[in-house]
């Protein structure tokens, strides 16, 4: 009896190790660069508050009526896409950038209307992530008006959905490689608009330094951002 309660003991404690050990790895995340963040909040085009649950960031001029709730790549930090959508958001566009549980999208469980509450003024709404986070954009992608893919490709078959589709792509991504996203395509609408970055690797799609496993990139953070922006903005008309 004794040697069976020494073994559940056991086995007890290495679960609760392996356990936290889990939640200190998921919450160490790679931070956004300072200098880029800097820039939105100075941006008098650009409003942004912490929701508690999303970074929601609002264009102080018109508005286009369109929105974005947007997932962040695994382990990494909302507030790196602010960079992101800058230029999206002072156009006219609204961004919700999610927090998502563990700061894992696989683990996030809420739907798009918990997000879209936070703008209840916007009348057309997409879903988008980067990386992990575009995997689970394509899973609530019934729910939205379109799916903006950052570095990223869905596993799921979504090719008979009449969703507008952007895919946005880097050349240099070392991650979500180009044979990847190529290999994937089949799985998107045959009027999904894809777009590759000639020179950007997979950390351009946020602002938040070198990626473990990522390739060097062929061109400034400014110009891959420039060029993920104008690609974004074309596509957000189409939603209006």
């Amino acid at each position: 009896m004794n040697r069976a309660l020494r073994v559940s003991t056991w086995i007890v404690a290495v679960l609760v190790l392996l356990a936290v050990v889990f939640l200190v790895w998921a919450h160490i995340v790679m931070q956004g660069t300072r200098s880029a963040a800097l820039q939105v909040w100075r941006d008098d085009r650009v409003a942004v508050r912490d929701a508690g649950d999303s970074v929601v960031m609002t264009p102080t001029g018109q508005a286009d009526g369109v929105g974005i709730v947007f997932i962040p790549g695994a382990k990494v930090d909302p507030y790196a896409y602010m960079a992101t959508f800058r230029q999206v958001v002072a156009s006219g566009t609204t961004v919700v950038i999610t927090k998502p549980t563990l700061n894992l999208a696989f683990f996030d469980t809420r739907p798009l209307s918990t997000f879209q509450a936070h703008a209840p003024e916007v009348a057309r709404w997409a879903v988008g992530g980067h990386s992990l986070g575009g995997v689970r954009a394509c899973q609530l992608a019934q729910d939205a008006d379109g799916l903006l893919l950052l570095g990223s490709y869905c596993a799921d078959d979504i090719s008979r959905s009449y969703v507008d589709v952007l895919s946005v792509s880097g050349s240099r991504d070392g991650l979500s490689t180009p044979a990847k996203v190529d290999a994937a395509r089949h799985r998107l609408p045959s009027t999904a608009t894809t777009t590759e970055v000639q020179g950007a690797n997979h950390a351009d799609f946020g602002a938040y330094g070198d990626q473990p496993g990522d390739r060097t990139a062929a061109i400034s953070p400014a110009d891959a951002r420039q060029q993920i922006s104008d690609a974004i903005e074309v596509w957000v008309r189409d939603l209006r």
